[in-house]
């Protein structure tokens, strides 16, 4: 008995000594991710890394992972020279093949969701207009200023906006009017629309191989479902 018991004692402490071994090494792991992902895509904001399932050495020694969530804050994407800011981008990599030097690694499949907020919508028009909730999932308000005949008008319009084919692949944000004032009169509704309708596509900034799948709005901004195969983590 008194073996025994010497034996379950060194076990525990074996085991004790290895969990926190591994914790320690995944939290390592998780840093130098972050930091590699914020140096790959360039980030303004912060980087989080979770690394899932335990123990992490033998996943980390097979160069296999079997998930990592990462969240982003402060992508930019640019495209055609102007710049459109996605809030936070949160994603789930499932099945990651670490490079060999550790760098990084390629998902087999990621999901995610990312927020453009109404004031990075109103930055990203770039063509004066105040960016607002519609009251309705994919609507969203739109102010602007325009001057027509020598009179200065401010329309507020209701617009929808949604996911468009880009020419060359990828997708586009398209918002457009439902309807503007003096619609059907010549020079009225084009210098309208000329302020509030306009595209803007947000793929270039994302993760090579992540791609913008779905949109809605809500009260916090424009919400954007992402989904893709071999999606590049990281790498050197």
């Amino acid at each position: 008995m008194r073996f025994l018991r010497v034996v379950v004692i060194i076990g525990v402490v074996l085991g004790a000594l290895f969990a926190g071994v591994d914790r320690w090494a995944v939290n390592y792991a998780e840093n130098r991710l972050a930091e590699r992902i914020q140096a790959r895509q360039g980030l303004a904001g912060s980087t989080e890394v979770d690394i899932h399932g335990f123990p992490f050495l033998t996943q980390a020694l097979s160069h296999d992972l079997d998930r990592v969530d990462v969240k982003l804050k402060g992508v930019e994407a640019v495209s055609d020279g102007r710049k459109t800011r996605l809030s936070e981008l949160d994603a789930g990599f499932h099945g990651v093949k670490l490079n060999g030097d550790y760098s990084g690694g390629t998902a087999e499949r990621a999901e995610g969701t990312a927020l453009v907020t109404y004031r990075d919508l109103t930055e990203a028009s770039q063509t004066g207009v105040t960016i607002t909730y519609g009251g309705a999932p994919g609507k969203v308000k739109v102010t602007a200023a325009v001057e027509v005949l020598g009179r200065r008008l401010a329309p507020s319009v209701v617009s929808t906006v949604t996911l468009v084919d880009a020419p060359g692949g990828g997708k586009t944000v398209r918002v457009r009017a439902d309807e503007v004032p003096g619609e059907g009169l010549p020079g009225i509704e084009s210098a309208v629309r000329k302020k509030t309708d306009f595209d803007r596509r947000l793929d270039s900034g994302l993760p090579s191989g992540l791609k913008l799948t779905a949109l809605t709005s809500d009260e916090s901004g424009v919400h954007l479902t992402l989904s893709g195969t071999d999606v590049v983590l990281a790498g050197s």
